[in-house]
């Protein structure tokens, strides 16, 4: 490569000639140091939403949820097996931690070539590529996406940064030897990335300014894009693993793209069948996206979603408490970074067409292309009078803003280099005559990088993830509740990954049969019930509450429909009147209206298994559809279909919606129940998407009071009283359920 210089920045051609070397140490330096922080404020455990999900995916070698994410799955179980002597769901979580340390490294050198064309003294560019990373690594999505492996954005992360990284150096010199394998190194790295997550083709056309701009007749050389496009296509092999292992039926294999029936043949693996389930998967046909073309938002409150969660960015702790201070903060961090794009486009316009276009589709691009409804936490006035977004998703914006902060480095550095020029005197800041500021001059100006570290104190609390121990104790806390061989029917993927995790990474209840409703649509997943296997109940690791009685085992898969039985249940029935449900003794009445293909293969479960398998519902509400209401007794955190209706007595209470087993949820809550304790310690809650999970906690504790004192036991109505206010304190529950985060 040719040395960094610009004709831009050589008016001063009698000054002697730099050292125009990447720091590579020093970006090393500034990785490690990123991942110390990341490390004292990793997770222990897993967390709410996909973490438990991937995790375990991991774990098992499984497939998570469409695209798959290939290779994801094969660095995770490759981390999950390092000898580091910390959980398994930690070592995943370094992983994220490691990746997006990597990221840093990467923006560092960035940040230093760009300004190496505007700033001779090399401790200056360190200065100026410190802040990049201290910015970058400490915004609020960045920082908190990387101490806990939530999904797959950290290693995209890595992948986006290295990249810009490789085209960085490409354009400074696209005629240098070795330039094309520049480009060839790309292309391979974005199909990679690709096999992790779509984002991998984020730096696409980022990529194709740089070319158009920086060396337009490459374009013509058609044995280097040949070349190119063979190395993507080599890139995007990892997603050969799902078919193939697949075919294998791990416990947790969604989308399951293999036209094998029961068991593993070469002959399926890759039939056209197969082949079709695969581009279904890989294509996200599942969730049936609309067209970019049919808005789920209004644009402006689309964009005003990013703006959103940009402020974030810089002040997430005291989000309500200061939000005047936050909305001041966002505009100067926005400011420095148009500021720093100005200093780019002035000083190294080889790299800033690159850049600029990297930014833009990783901002207003992609909020077009992803077509997000409103968002869970954005404009609270509206309330449910719009469609909404079951989770805030700032984490898909986490490349915006972590790239970003190369930009606000370039800003912050503008600032200080004309702060120092007014402390030493000098009237012109162009960079012929930066080196001659004094450097006693730059020291005077340096408070202002004091703004580095705003995200790093306004995100302290909020960003970290030590110590979160809620997820996984409610997990075991909600398969401990039900008895062995017992069915789960699950809404989604709260009160579902948390389990499969439990279950997968830490063998806890694998005898309980999680059965999700809005994956019984699919025909995958109704396939996966016809072939379960009966996994044993582990006696001596369950709950106290199930032992010293016999637990037989049930016979066969808990679906007895053969594939074409599955096959042929319609995605929804009509019925013109109330139906007639009948097992064993449960005689249900099924209103008029419609059953959903989901809602019948229940009805199967229950017909097929019960009462050998238990059948429990995490939310009352979906079997009382089902005219099942008579049946459903709550005990605890969990609904329990009775073999009898139930009759209201003493120990079974008349609640709304239904009725309350006082006796199993009192003895639940002293003796299995750990998550109240864990959310206690952990102090805090980050998502109010799914602060509805600590709050079912506090309505089993105060049902459970008001009972003890009807019973005259005030003594201990108030020790669970004291429970559920300390719970309600720490998760901050009633702020959050009323609606603020």
């Amino acid at each position: 490569m040719r040395p960094f210089f610009n004709p831009v920045s050589m008016s001063n051609r009698s000054a002697p000639p730099r050292d125009d070397r990447p720091s590579y140490l020093a970006a090393t330096i500034a990785a490690l140091v990123v991942l110390v922080l990341y490390l004292v404020t990793l997770a222990p455990s897993t967390a709410m939403w996909d973490t438990s999900e991937y995790i375990a995916a991991a774990k098992v070698l499984g497939l998570p949820h469409p695209p798959g994410n290939p290779l994801f799955v094969l660095l995770g179980h490759f981390f999950g097996l390092l000898p580091i002597p910390v959980s398994y769901a930690q070592r995943i979580n370094i992983m994220a931690a490691a990746a997006s340390a990597g990221a840093v490294f990467f923006w560092f050198l960035i940040t230093e070539r760009v300004l190496f064309r505007w700033l001779a003294a090399r401790w200056q560019r360190m200065v100026g590529a410190s802040i990049a990373v201290l910015v970058g690594a400490t915004s609020f999505t960045v920082w908190n996406q990387s101490v806990v492996n939530e999904k797959v954005y950290t290693i995209s992360l890595v992948g986006i940064a290295a990249i810009s990284w490789i085209m960085i150096r490409w354009c400074d010199d696209p005629d240098a030897k070795g330039a094309d394998r520049l480009l060839i190194l790309s292309a391979f790295l974005m199909g990679l990335g690709y096999s992790n997550h779509p984002a991998g083709f984020l730096p696409l056309p980022a990529a194709g300014i740089a070319v158009l701009v920086r060396r337009p007749q490459i374009l013509l050389r058609w044995r280097l894009v040949l070349v190119a496009v063979g190395a993507l296509v080599i890139g995007l092999t990892p997603f050969a693993y799902e078919p193939i292992r697949a075919a294998y039926f791990p416990t947790i294999n969604e989308g399951e793209p293999t036209g094998c029936a029961t068991h593993f043949e070469w002959s399926c693996t890759f039939s056209s069948l197969t082949l079709q389930r695969l581009n279904d998967n890989i294509e996200r046909k599942q969730y049936q996206k609309p067209s970019v073309l049919d808005r789920q938002a209004p644009i402006t409150a689309q964009v005003g979603m990013y703006w959103m969660y940009f402020k974030w960015q810089w002040l997430r702790d005291a989000y309500h408490e200061h939000a005047v201070l936050q909305n001041f903060l966002a505009a100067l961090f926005l400011v420095l970074g148009l500021l720093g794009a100005w200093v780019h486009w002035r000083y190294d316009r080889d790299t800033f067409w690159y850049f600029a276009t990297l930014a833009l589709t990783l901002s207003l691009a992609l909020v077009y292309y992803l077509n997000f409804k409103y968002s869970f936490s954005q404009a609270p006035e509206l309330a449910n009078t719009v469609p909404r977004e079951p989770r805030d998703r700032d984490y898909f914006f986490l490349w915006s803003y972590s790239a970003w902060s190369v930009w606000v480095a370039l800003g912050l550095m503008y600032v200080w280099e004309s702060l120092a020029a007014i402390a030493a005197g000098v009237r012109d800041t162009a960079s012929a005559v930066a080196s001659a500021i004094p450097t006693r001059a730059w020291l005077v100006a340096s408070p202002v990088l004091v703004l580095a570290f705003v995200p790093l104190v306004g995100n302290a609390r909020q960003a970290p993830r030590s110590g979160e121990m809620f997820t996984r104790d409610w997990a075991v806390d909600m398969l401990n509740s039900v008895e062995p061989y017992s069915i789960i029917v699950t809404n989604g993927d709260n009160d579902t990954f948390p389990l499969w995790y439990a279950q997968e990474v830490e063998g806890v209840r694998q005898d309980v049969i999680v059965a999700v409703a809005t994956y019984l649509q699919t025909d995958w997943f109704v396939r996966q019930m016809i072939r379960r296997p009966v996994r044993p109940y582990d006696a001596a690791r369950g709950p106290a509450i199930f032992r010293g009685r016999s637990w037989p085992a049930p016979v066969g898969p808990p679906l007895k429909l053969t594939f074409a039985e599955a096959d042929a249940i319609p995605p929804i029935v009509s019925l013109r009147e109330p139906q007639l449900f009948k097992a064993g003794d449960i005689t249900a009445t099924i209103p008029a209206g419609y059953l959903t293909r989901d809602q019948i293969v229940v009805l199967h479960l229950i017909h097929d298994s019960y009462p050998s398998r238990p059948l429990y519902f995490s939310a009352g509400e979906y079997g009382s559809a089902m005219g099942l209401g008579p049946y459903l007794l709550t005990q605890g955190l969990i609904t329990k279909l009775e073999p009898k209706p139930i009759v209201a007595s003493k120990d079974t209470i008349r609640i709304s919606g239904g009725y309350f087993d006082f006796p199993t949820s009192l003895e639940l809550w002293n003796t299995v129940y750990q998550a109240p304790r864990a959310l206690i310690q952990q102090d805090g809650w980050v998502d109010g998407a799914s602060v509805g999970i600590g709050f079912h906690y506090a309505i089993v504790g105060s049902l459970l009071t008001q009972s003890l004192v009807a019973r005259g036991d005030t003594a201990a109505a108030k020790v669970i009283a004291d429970t559920v206010d300390m719970m309600a304190k720490a998760g901050r529950l009633q702020r959050v359920m009323q609606g603020g985060r």
